[in-house]
């Protein structure tokens, strides 16, 4: 089937990351982009005001005209966060549309061009709109479907120049659902391979078997640039590619001579020979490994060390990555949508170096009930990096609840010096009878949704 063919555009989870920075793509191409998803947010009002007509309701009803008239013109792209009683999703699959999941329309979209996949448990949101950026800053033909808002963009979708056969394409391969195993990068970066997602894999193994499928289809003569934790375990027999290992401290790529001021950093890259004085915009030890996987993807597709040490500068970071709400001198308020131990614990440590005489109050949001369950005891230890913590209830998102699994199986075992357990309903209050210093907000769910309010109460009551 050829994209081309189609004029209407249908999304069924239009809000999600990944599903709007596609129908932002489709928009700019000239198609006429509508969908559904369950909740308004920021995001879906942004789609509305730039054309995408947009309900909330799962009703056959409320299904556009020209999608219901335009059959054959019409492409349907839904989410896997979709019910599966979803009335919607029934009808149009009834009906014999064209229905597609997000990753087989980006495994077509990218399908013909060069493509730099960025994969990993953590950290590829952030490291492929690094690379998304050097690439733009460098003035190359590039798109970039991003699983997060660049600030410095404030979209999902990065784009720079026509579409030609030179664009480069950078995309996040997703290892949920398997969905990175349509893309065939010609440039692939792997940051991790921790084990998650266990309610589609099973167990670990499962989740390293497949980054080792994805790996096996980049092109032959492409690239794999690993971190060096990684390397042996998914790649220690991969011949048909050119390996390239990094890290902190280790690999062909590496770090030294790091230096920090307010935890913004400021490093010598060792690799190219030797580039000294490299200064990252954004926070966070994490973020040094990921600039330098970056740098080297972008060096591959010719950008010039001069270049890439301007982007990185320059690179002001992805919303809900590290991102500073209110820097005040009475109070700090950062939010981050880390949801497994292994980012809570960077996330947490690279808070208390840079604020090492300041208590860091913790507020968290759990994540999937399946993800509770599996990683309980990491969550535990990870949250009691905190001074103090308050842990909201479990988002669901696409699951129902399991017996047994609720956030107090995480909250017994956290040994931080203050902690709380709250609700939704409660948290406001809660957070204001406390004497703040350090604030974080952490998780993937709906969290977000308190960013403003605990800004505006912040900004009242510590005059910022």
């Amino acid at each position: 089937m050829k994209i081309e063919h189609y004029d209407n555009i249908y999304f069924l989870g239009i809000g999600g990351i990944g599903m709007s920075a596609l129908a932002r793509w489709f928009m700019k191409k000239g198609l006429k982009v509508s969908g559904y998803d369950k909740t308004a947010t920021a995001l879906t009002s942004a789609l509305e005001q730039e054309g995408m007509n947009i309900h909330y309701i799962d009703s056959v009803d409320a299904i556009p005209a020209e999608v219901k008239s335009q059959k054959d013109r019409t492409l349907v792209i839904f989410t896997p966060a979709i019910p599966k009683d979803h009335q919607e999703h029934a009808f149009l699959k009834e009906q014999a549309y064209t229905i597609l999941k997000r990753s087989e329309v980006l495994g077509l979209l990218t399908k013909g061009y060069k493509t730099i996949g960025v994969a990993g448990t953590h950290g590829k949101t952030t490291t492929s709109s690094m690379v998304a950026h050097i690439l733009k800053t460098a003035g190359k033909p590039m798109v970039g479907f991003l699983g997060g808002i660049t600030t410095n963009y404030n979209s999902n979708l990065v784009m720079q120049g026509e579409i030609t056969n030179d664009t480069l394409v950078v995309v996040e391969a997703d290892e949920f659902d398997r969905s990175f195993l349509r893309l065939f990068p010609e440039i692939a970066i792997v940051t991790s391979a921790d084990a998650d997602h266990l309610d589609i894999y099973g167990d670990h193994q499962s989740v390293i078997t497949s980054f080792q499928d994805y790996i096996k289809q980049i092109n032959s003569g492409g690239t794999l640039i690993i971190h060096e934790a990684f390397a042996d375990m998914l790649a220690a027999n991969v011949n048909h590619v050119t390996k390239i290992t990094y890290s902190m401290s280790r690999g062909r790529f590496f770090a030294g001579n790091i230096t920090a001021s307010s935890g913004f950093f400021e490093f010598d890259l060792h690799g190219f020979e030797k580039v000294e004085h490299v200064t990252l915009g954004v926070p966070g030890f994490h973020n040094i490994e990921n600039a330098i996987a970056a740098s080297v993807a972008a060096h591959q597709c010719g950008v010039s060390v001069a270049t890439i040490k301007k982007a990185l500068e320059s690179f002001s970071g992805v919303k809900r990555r590290f991102e500073f709400i209110l820097k005040g001198k009475k109070v700090i308020y950062v939010d981050d949508y880390a949801h497994h131990p292994t980012e809570i614990e960077a996330f947490l440590k690279s808070m208390k170096s840079m604020y090492p005489r300041r208590k860091v109050t913790a507020i968290f949001q759990p994540h999937l009930f399946t993800r509770t369950r599996d990683f309980a005891e990491g969550f535990s230890k990870s949250l009691s990096l905190a001074d103090e913590l308050l842990l909201l209830d479990i988002y669901p998102a696409r699951e129902l609840p399991i017996p047994g699994v609720d956030s107090d199986m995480l909250f017994k075992d956290v040994t931080s010096a203050s902690k709380f357990r709250v609700n939704k309903g409660n948290l406001m209050e809660k957070l204001e009878s406390l004497d703040l210093d350090v604030v974080v907000t952490i998780g993937a769910g709906d969290i977000d949704t308190f960013i403003d309010p605990i800004k505006k109460m912040l900004v009242k009551r510590y005059e910022v």
